[in-house]
This record gives C-alpha cells, structure tokens and sequence, in this order.
C-alpha cells in the first residue's frame, strides 16, 4: 500500500514538472520586445539623445559620430527625417520673414551660411559613414571643387522668397576664397542660387580665426554698411553665436560634424 502511494505522489510531480516546462517553453507574441538585444534598445536610445544634444549645442566640440550611431544617423539623414525637419524650420522662418515690413532702402538683409544650410554634402558624408570617419581636409576640398553639391531640400524655396519681399541675402562661408571661390559660385548657381547680394569666403585676412570670430567680423562689416540683418541661418552653432547676429537665428540640423 505504502509502495502504491509513493508511485501515485511520483506520477504527480513529474505531471506537474512537466506542465510547468511546457508553459515555459511555449512562444507566447506579448514577449517579443523581450526577445530585443538589449544592448540594440540601449544604442538606439543613446544615438536618439545623442543627437538631441548636438542639435541643442549640450555636446561640443565632437570629433566624430560615435560608430553605434552609424546607421541612426544615416536613416536620419536619408529616410526622409531630416527633410521633414528642415522643411518645419523653412516655415518658421517665411511665418518671421511675412511679419517684417521691408523698409524699401535695399538694406533689409539676411545672412545665410553655404555647407549643409544653402547646398548639402551628405553624399560626401555617406563614404565617410555619415560622419563617424575623422574629417579628411584632402577627400573633402577633391569634393567640394567639383561643385556637385545638391541644394538642401527646402532652402532654394525660402531664398528665392526672401529676394522675392525685397530683402538681401549674403552666403557667408568658411570656405577658403583662393581655393574654393569658382567651384563654390558655379555650384551655388547650378542650383538655383541667384540674385544673392554678395557670396563672401574667408580671405587670407581671416585665416587661422575660429569659425564665430571669422562670421561675427563679417557680419559686423555688414552692419558697419548699415544694413539690418533681421535674420541669421546656418546648421552649425558657429554661424549663429558671436557677435552682431542679427534679430533672429534659425539653426537647421547637422548630426554629421562639428565646426567650432
């Protein structure tokens, strides 16, 4: 009697063994975000507030891309956010520029920075992986002399509205004049970027200048010309800090380099 017993209590612990296995090992769909790498949630979290904090001017004077971020950049970049992202900015700034009266002396200006704000250099940028390769100062001059930039989505539209209401534009760049001037006129125009008022490159005079004391003098001389820059846009922080800035900035992204 005593043997049947022990046989029975048996019997129902390897039933409920193997019950209690069967539910573990069963697929079950609500777990899938569980079956997600952590490390790939985590990454993907961090390169969201990695940019948030290059855009916000949290994170300075960053070398390059950090490589995890490699193709949240890129999807950024070329996925159709960063088009949705300008285009609001390009709206913000026609809803300012509509509630300026242009005064009609010709010295209504804005100031518009070139790289990445007026002609963009992201197909450079995707062979030096969206910027997490250091910057190559010969890859990108072999680059930018051929003039074959294409015009930020967006930007051509509010330029040529701007014009448009009477104000003059200036492209200020860093890039150097001696080297750059032709291929950087020609690329502007096969673009569409015509009727600015003046396209002014770092001269010899400016040289070895940080990027906010080389744009602050320029737009200082501009003043000194007594024209009234009522607005300011680039996609580094350099084109929009320093001095004489104009009454408004606007700043559009640029996840793929840091200029100081």
């Amino acid at each position: 009697m005593v043997q049947r017993i022990r046989e029975v209590l048996l019997f129902m612990l390897l039933a409920l063994f193997s019950k209690g296995t069967a539910t573990i090992a069963k697929p079950n769909c609500s777990n899938k975000a569980r079956l997600t790498p952590p490390r790939a949630v985590d990454s993907f979290a961090y390169c969201l507030s990695w940019r948030l904090a290059v855009e916000t001017n949290n994170v300075r004077a960053w070398r390059t891309v950090p490589i995890q971020c490699l193709h949240q950049i890129e999807s950024y970049m070329i996925g159709g956010q960063y088009e949705r992202d300008v285009k609001l900015i390009v709206d913000e700034i026609l809803i300012y520029a509509s509630g300026i009266v242009v005064a009609g002396d010709g010295m209504d200006a804005w100031v518009f920075d070139v790289d990445d704000t007026c002609i963009s250099n992201v197909f450079y940028y995707k062979g030096k992986r969206y910027g997490c390769d250091p910057y190559d100062p010969l890859a990108f001059k072999a680059w930018a002399t051929k003039g074959e930039c294409p015009a930020v989505p967006g930007v051509i539209g509010v330029f040529n509205k701007l014009i448009e209401m009477g104000f003059k534009v200036f492209l200020v760049t860093g890039r150097d004049e001696e080297t750059f001037l032709q291929p950087t006129a020609d690329n502007l125009h096969n673009q569409g970027f015509q009727g600015y008022e003046r396209l002014i490159l770092r001269s010899a005079a400016y040289k070895g200048q940080s990027a906010v004391s080389y744009k602050s003098a320029i737009r200082k001389q501009l003043e000194s010309e007594r024209y009234r820059i009522w607005g300011n846009v680039g996609d580094q922080w350099s084109d929009l800090q320093g001095e004489c800035l104009g009454n408004r900035t606007f700043k559009l992204p640029n996840p793929m380099y840091f200029v100081p």
